[in-house]
């Protein structure tokens, strides 16, 4: 399968262009959508599929238990709707690539609309099995203050709770000023966005920014996934020692 994923070399307008023409109510069906599904197949899931070997070994490095196979309902989520949901239409007029264990897990994001693309983690703030985030805001908040101050998370990221709309916005995230806020939400995104002006996006360097910034994330991550998060960090140190 490698050998027929070309090499990421960033997203490309026509990307875009298609997810701007999916959104529109008159193209939001299975019609439409039959008569373009090869622009869906070569300039949505072909570059994301080669950014996931892309990236892949990174994940591996950073953490083992990261899926990172190129694979609907592992890393790629599937644009049409559960039929049950499907108000609006049949297709999302997104298209998100995450890097997690299993579902609803804490994971990595890069999720694209017809605006831009937003990159940075989720945090599943929420009581269960293999999920420590909310258990550690409690049991570990000074570690935490240390690991966004020393990772440079603090002020360069946004912050805003899953399904609850941009009322919820927080623009520059900062977890000394905002950590109330983290203790009230159930499903956490702290995120980079990049608008299609940028020619970041356009580029192999858009994988030299979400690794470094999947980096800098990192420390958040092993809150939500270990009862010693600690432990895994210094793991991260020893084994990476990547710059952030």
């Amino acid at each position: 399968m490698k050998s027929a994923v070309p090499n990421f070399d960033g997203f490309k307008p026509n990307t875009f262009k298609f997810l701007s023409d999916l959104e529109k109510d008159k193209n939001n069906n299975t019609s439409w959508f039959a008569v373009n599904r090869s622009r869906y197949e070569n300039f949505l899931v072909l570059p994301a599929k080669s950014f996931v070997f892309s990236i892949g070994q990174f994940f591996n490095h950073l953490n083992p238990s990261i899926r990172t196979e190129p694979k609907f309902n592992e890393t790629l989520m599937r644009i049409n709707k559960d039929m049950r949901f499907a108000k609006g239409g049949p297709y999302r007029s997104y298209f998100l690539i995450h890097f997690g264990r299993f579902k609803m897990d804490s994971e990595f994001f890069v999720y694209l609309d017809s605006s831009g693309i937003e990159y940075g983690i989720f945090l599943n703030n929420t009581a269960g099995e293999n999920l420590f985030f909310s258990q550690n805001l409690s049991t570990h908040k000074p570690d935490l203050f240390e690991c966004c101050k020393r990772f440079k998370i603090n002020n360069k990221f946004g912050l805003y709770e899953l399904n609850k709309g941009s009322d919820n916005s927080i623009p520059r995230f900062n977890i000394q000023k905002n950590f109330d806020d983290l203790v009230k939400m159930k499903y956490i995104i702290i995120q980079k966005k990049i608008d299609l002006k940028s020619k970041l996006i356009y580029s192999d360097n858009f994988l030299t920014e979400a690794i470094k910034t999947f980096s800098n994330l990192y420390a958040l991550y092993c809150f939500a996934i270990s009862s010693n998060p600690l432990k895994l960090i210094e793991d991260f140190d020893d084994r990476l020692g990547v710059a952030v």
